[in-house]
């Protein structure tokens, strides 16, 4: 049975780490904590005082003055894993954690999941392939020393940078080793450490590298295990559930965030908010709990990506300057179809193409598969068709030898829509107003990423009056546009008034518009 030492680094909130450390160690396991020695003196001693009597539960030998991107947060961990290797050696998992990581699933799953997955679960990635560092140094964090804080030295760090690549000062890397990068919250089998602890003893050369490296704690544990460890050993990820918002800031958890959560593939979450005292009540209680079932659900990046994103209007390419001078042309008349609900705008475009003489195409922009003809390679993926949409759309109409074309678009295609009612051939949109029971948001939000499969009900129903707003937002987008010729269908309208939109949309005349709108299925979910 696996038992596990949690490494914890921390600086602040002494009652914060006593609740955490006497919750972790209830069920056996262990922790041991390092302390910045730049913190409160008073903090640490009342966190000594409380934790005395705790068995399971020692402290590094020696703290450590800790800053942001220094090697003092290496040294720090290290001396936390030493002292966590002696008092513990039954210990069969080390865990890095801070005083901001909480757990999202029970000890007893914990456990089970590290006997069932004997591997180190540590990300770490190329540090020259990979695109892992966004922006910033890269290769200058290793062949130049960083000997100040960047941070609280900044004119000491830059000055020292610059003077380095002026006169040249650069230096090898260890040949031997290959550089890698990633998270630093890992959680490593007890071989894996000793086997880095007596490396470090024999390897002076590695400590005195990594010590001058800027933030050596993204590149130290990532590289040394990929060199000890084989790679069939290593899964290529941490086990604690973090995100990153646009700006690189961590995403903070408050209490309303329980139920996703625990919904994620992973054990604990960071970061938790200080102030969401209810969600570390529940998480600390989790942890002893046994029998609990945990459905994973994975949908917690899709869910954040989509909730912050909302009401941001921009494009992700640009045009390029033969896209814009790029016209369908003016004796040619495009109709978009433009319908949330995909099924409803294929049934519609199919009678289009059985009652009159018009080519359809249908979620060309949204679709990988839609069926398209030989347009030279320019429709092989989604990115090209965007990119060189009104390319696309006039090898089409020659490809169809027609001057008239129906499309298929989601709602929320707004810029592709603006861009053909811009162009210089005549453009319809016609818009299908569909109505959403709470059954068919539920399913779209499983499609689309924002819910899995097992997905609390609580927490996909607070979701639904979000994405009953965001679509009827898409709604409102598209009619404030005032495109030229835009017409709409309803679920609701009668028969005969929606006949008359198509008659009018299409240019065709009544007994056509009675044909195409004959489906009594038309709407059906």
């Amino acid at each position: 049975m696996a038992k596990i030492a949690y490494i914890l680094l921390c600086h602040k909130d002494p009652d914060a780490i006593i609740a955490q450390a006497e919750q972790l160690t209830a069920v056996g396991d262990c922790m041991a904590i390092h302390f910045d020695a730049r913190a409160n003196a008073a903090d640490y001693d009342r966190i000594r005082a409380a934790l005395k009597d705790n068995p399971n539960v020692t402290f590094a030998s020696k703290r450590i003055k800790c800053g942001w991107g220094e090697w003092s947060l290496v040294q720090a961990t290290l001396n936390a894993l030493q002292a966590a290797v002696d008092a513990f050696p039954r210990a069969t998992h080390f865990y890095m954690l801070s005083g901001d990581c909480m757990a999202i699933k029970t000890a007893e799953y914990a456990h089970q999941f590290l006997d069932e997955n004997d591997l180190d679960f540590i990300e770490s990635h190329d540090f020259f392939e990979s695109n892992w560092i966004k922006t910033g140094m890269k290769e200058d964090r290793l062949i130049y020393r960083h000997y100040f804080n960047e941070r609280t030295q900044s004119g000491l760090f830059y000055a020292s940078f610059e003077m380095q690549k002026r006169f040249g000062l650069t230096r090898d890397i260890p040949k031997d080793i290959q550089m890698m990068i990633g998270s630093q919250w890992w959680c490593l089998r007890r071989r894996t450490i000793e086997m880095i602890l007596d490396f470090l003893n024999q390897r002076r050369d590695v400590i005195r590298f990594f010590s001058t490296t800027w933030i050596p704690d993204e590149t130290f544990f990532q590289t040394l295990v990929r060199h000890l460890i084989p790679k069939g050993e290593i899964e290529n990820r941490t086990l604690t559930f973090l995100m990153f918002s646009d700006y690189g800031m961590p995403v903070t958890f408050y209490n309303d965030h329980y139920d996703m959560l625990l919904g994620q593939d992973y054990l604990f979450a960071r970061k938790i908010s200080p102030e969401a005292h209810e969600l570390k009540d529940r998480l600390g209680a989790l942890y002893a709990s046994e029998g609990v079932d945990f459905p994973i659900s994975n949908e917690g990046r899709n869910l954040h990506a989509f909730l912050t994103g909302r009401g941001r209007v921009g494009r992700r390419f640009g045009q390029r300057f033969w896209e814009t001078e790029n016209t369908l042309g003016p004796e040619r008349e495009l109709f978009l179809v433009v319908c949330k609900k995909w099924h409803v705008a294929k049934r519609l475009v199919d009678q289009i193409a059985s009652e009159t003489d018009i080519p359809c195409v249908e979620y060309l922009f949204n679709e990988q598969d839609t069926p398209l003809p030989d347009l030279g390679g320019i429709e092989t993926t989604l990115t090209k068709r965007s990119r060189h949409r009104r390319s696309v759309v006039r090898m089409l109409f020659e490809g169809f030898g027609a001057d008239r074309l129906v499309l298929c678009l989601d709602p929320a295609n707004l810029d592709i829509i603006r861009d053909f009612c811009r162009d210089k051939a005549k453009t319809r949109v016609l818009e299908i107003e569909c109505e959403y029971s709470d059954e068919y948001l539920i399913g779209h939000a499983r499609r689309v990423g924002l819910a899995g499969e097992n997905s609390p009900s609580e927490t996909v129903s607070r979701l639904l009056p979000t994405l009953h707003n965001d679509l009827a937002y898409e709604s409102e987008q598209i009619r404030n546009a005032e495109f030229d010729g835009y017409l709409r269908i309803r679920e609701t309208s009668d028969r005969t008034e929606n006949e008359a939109v198509i008659a009018k949309f299409l240019g065709i005349g009544a007994e056509k518009a009675q044909a195409v709108m004959r489906l009594d299925y038309l709407f059906s979910d």
